[in-house]
């Protein structure tokens, strides 16, 4: 197939393109560099089935015949969608609306990365598909949380009036390799920290609870969602629930640092527990992670040792 990824730039869109070219599709990568960076490409830049464009999906653009779009495009930790507040709003209204116009224009198959952030602060746990979700819409996470909802909404809209054939994954923690270190999130903050022999920051008690999902296993589920005949959101995600407090334990396992822990106040709207109902995708999918949290830290180790200017490990991981 032709495929078209938008976000392709960014820590999932780039491992989805891995991904797609490795079973031979062609993909043209679409993204505005906002959040994303081209260091996540360099290695295909003498792939001959891959393209990209530096483009702002909120601006019209037609890509061409395609056969599937991969609508991935948004900014996703905190302090990137609070700074690019408008942009975010504006990228899950209008730039959603403009992928869902080129797969209605070529009959293209059509996936869109929704997130957990439509389950808020939840008060149904695990959360299943079928709760609506409890979100502040005026909070400091509005604009992401708000614009994914619309999203969904707008995707659910094309394929009861147009037909298209979407797909809605809503994506849980997540992370590996190429995750933007320092960009808010939990696992990028403690692995640079940490190796940088920093105090690890603890926001609340870290009680509160996450469920850290391997870049690998999220996008086989991905691709088993993008195939099958299932237009309601999927839960991907990995249903091992954690503490805060416990993933700080496992990254100072992980890379052998001594550093301490440092608590500060918990950001208003965040999440005091997160984790996912699977059943979906199981049942659906035949599909549930396989890489457990310590095993998933370690096979991103190398790629935040890089990043923090730190000696590569002993033999023996220490």
């Amino acid at each position: 197939m032709h495929v078209l990824v938008t976000g392709a730039a960014g820590f999932l869109g780039s491992h989805l393109t891995d991904r797609l070219l490795a079973e031979g599709h062609s993909v043209l990568g679409v993204d505005n560099l906002s959040t994303g960076t081209l260091d996540n490409l360099a290695h295909l830049s003498r792939e001959p089935r891959f393209h990209f464009e530096q483009h702002d999906i909120c601006v019209p653009f037609d890509p061409g015949p395609v056969d599937y779009v991969f609508n991935f495009a948004s900014p996703a930790s905190p302090p990137e969608y609070q700074r690019l507040a408008i942009e975010t709003l504006r990228t899950g209204s209008l730039g959603t609306q403009h992928t869902l116009e080129w797969a209605s224009r070529y009959n293209a198959g059509y996936l869109h990365a929704s997130t957990s952030e439509c389950y808020g602060d939840p008060l149904v746990h695990p959360q299943t598909e079928e709760y609506w979700g409890h979100v502040n819409p005026v909070g400091p996470r509005s604009m992401y949380d708000e614009a994914k909802r619309y999203a969904e909404a707008l995707v659910m809209a094309y394929h009861r009036t147009r037909g298209v054939n979407t797909h809605l994954v809503r994506i849980f923690n997540t992370y590996g390799p190429r995750l933007r270190p320092g960009d808010g999130r939990v696992i990028s903050n403690f692995m640079m920290q940490a190796l940088r022999g920093e105090p690890l920051t603890i926001y609340g008690d870290g009680r509160q609870t996450r469920s850290f999902c391997y870049v690998d296993d999220l996008i086989e589920g991905i691709l088993r969602l993008s195939r099958a005949d299932m237009h309601l959101p999927v839960n991907i995600g990995n249903p091992s629930e954690f503490t805060i407090l416990e993933c700080a334990q496992a990254v100072l396992e992980v890379t052998g640092s001594k550093s301490e822990l440092r608590f500060e106040p918990l950001p208003q709207d965040d999440p005091t527990r997160r984790c996912p109902d699977i059943s979906r995708a199981r049942a659906l999918l035949g599909w549930e992670p396989r890489i457990a949290l310590k095993e998933g830290l370690a096979k991103s180790l190398d790629f935040f040792r890089r990043k923090a200017g730190s000696p590569a490990a002993p033999a023996d991981g220490r």
